[in-house]
């Protein structure tokens, strides 16, 4: 394995690690101010998504030699650029960002920050990490299929579950 692509893959499991235990947080503040989990059959779904994700393109670019997308550079600074957009989200978003669907009554959606130019920016984020990753590590199998199934679940399932959440409390713009 290149060792930019173990330092990638350790800076995605600690970035991700972290993000889990912040929506644990959010999670519990929101539900004790009386927030309602939405969709959370489908949570599971997205958590095998990603867990494959990840084994996917490390397993392809040990297969593959263990070579970098040649010039690499550009797709680390799109890379970068995607995690910009993830930390400005989640800071907009402050306590209600969540890796679940979990609305508080009374809240209001949320339509500063990236939300003023995208109605998901986080996802806009994960489906080009989803692209970028494997791309930059030469697991091209794994970021066109990775891709795919990640869009599918977010427009078909994802999505729809957060509108359908915002639209039951009357929170729609």
């Amino acid at each position: 394995m290149h060792p930019a692509a173990i330092i990638l893959l350790v800076l995605l499991i600690v970035q991700r690690l972290s993000e889990l235990a912040l929506a644990r947080r959010n999670a519990r503040r929101a539900i004790a101010r009386g927030g309602r989990e939405y969709g959370a059959g489908h949570y599971p779904l997205i958590v095998a998504l990603h867990v494959s994700w990840f084994l996917a393109w490390v397993v392809e670019h040990i297969l593959r030699g263990g070579q970098l997308w040649h010039p690499w550079w550009p797709l680390a600074v799109m890379l970068f650029g995607t995690q910009i957009v993830r930390y400005w989200t989640i800071a907009t978003l402050g306590e209600a960002w969540n890796t679940r669907i979990i609305v508080v009554p009374g809240n209001k959606r949320v339509s500063g920050g990236p939300f003023r130019w995208f109605s998901h920016p986080n996802y806009v984020v994960v489906l080009t990490e989803f692209f970028i990753v494997p791309m930059l590590v030469g697991s091209y199998v794994t970021a066109i299929v990775g891709t795919l199934l990640n869009y599918f679940i977010l427009t078909r399932i994802r999505i729809p579950a957060e509108e359908d959440a915002l639209t039951v409390l009357g929170e729609t713009d």
